[in-house]
């Protein structure tokens, strides 16, 4: 396959993706403003783990709800908006539309045009759990087309490792929206408020009900933590997107016969989350780690470029 093909691939689920994750953490960020006095710091909160600050600043002097919630959704100046990750994975889909089934690439125009119908015009409070309702479920079908028309090849394992990537960096960055920067202080720790906000965090990934059918005795930061970063059965874990995305460059060695860097380090990414326990994480420190972890995936995914030549 050529690195633009391959590139294309990746390139159009991890926009999906990142399109679907935006609207989740928008949706973490409702929530858990609504379990606290004050608000424009947590929806700044929000700018700072999507990683625009700079960008948000230069067109909002004040950091509103309307602001942030336009600047992620709408603004097309911001390459991180849902409209501009949407028109990106629409664009990427035409370019390897020929490796595409006819039933993907229906799914992703339809994905693209639903969207750009909701997001038309800005988006009031009452009906922005609709709207991010509706990025979630458009994102979904086109995962279900993958899921249910394409042939497992090459096409499959790009695809796939685009998505597997730009989920685990989303989980990474709701458990960091959640320790780090929304709670309100060290004394909240163990609270009902603290308590409240980790219980949307589950929600914010669409795992409260998993963890009660797995875990009803106990609902703690050490156990939802747990559950979100190691759990082998959440679709959403990081260890689970991890493993998934060594398994699809395993795929892609085999079918072309090499084995690459990108695989090592993806296996060896793996190995770490594996031999670590999340007592290891709290006392070391949650948001430190999750850090950590942002650079290896982010490493992982520019060896994949490289290794494949996505420039191309």
């Amino acid at each position: 396959m050529l690195g633009k093909t391959a590139g294309g691939l990746f390139w159009m689920f991890r926009y999906l993706e990142r399109s679907e994750n935006t609207a989740r953490l928008l949706e973490t960020g409702l929530r858990m403003a609504l379990t606290r006095s004050s608000g424009n710091e947590d929806w700044g909160s929000l700018v700072q783990t999507a990683g625009v600050v700079d960008g948000f600043n230069e067109r909002h002097d004040e950091t509103t709800m309307d602001n942030v919630v336009d600047f992620l959704l709408r603004d097309r100046s911001n390459p991180s908006s849902v409209v501009s990750m949407m028109e990106s994975a629409r664009s990427n889909a035409r370019l390897v539309r020929t490796a595409l089934t006819p039933e993907v690439w229906e799914a992703t125009n339809e994905c693209w045009m639903a969207v750009m119908a909701a997001l038309k015009r800005p988006v009031s409070a009452k009906d922005l759990p609709e709207v991010l309702g509706l990025v979630r479920q458009q994102s979904a079908l086109v995962r279900g087309a993958l899921h249910g028309t394409m042939l497992r090849n090459d096409v499959y394992n790009f695809s796939r490792l685009g998505t597997f990537i730009e989920r685990a960096d989303s989980t990474a960055r709701i458990l960091d929206v959640k320790y780090y920067t929304l709670l309100p202080s060290a004394g909240a720790v163990g609270s009902r408020l603290d308590n409240t906000q980790w219980e949307t965090i589950l929600r914010s990934v669409s795992a409260h009900r998993a963890f009660r059918w797995l875990d009803e005795a106990e609902m703690s930061p050490l156990s939802i933590a747990n559950f979100l970063i190691f759990d082998e059965r959440l679709p959403r874990s990081l260890l689970f997107c991890c493993q998934k995305a060594a398994e699809n460059l395993q795929h892609l060695d085999r079918t072309y016969g090499q084995t690459h860097e990108c695989q090592t380090l993806a296996l060896e990414l793996t190995k770490r989350l594996q031999s670590t326990s999340i007592t290891q994480v709290f006392e070391t420190g949650l948001h430190e780690f999750l850090v950590a972890f942002l650079a290896q995936n982010n490493a992982v995914a520019g060896q994949i470029e490289r290794c494949y030549r996505f420039a191309e």
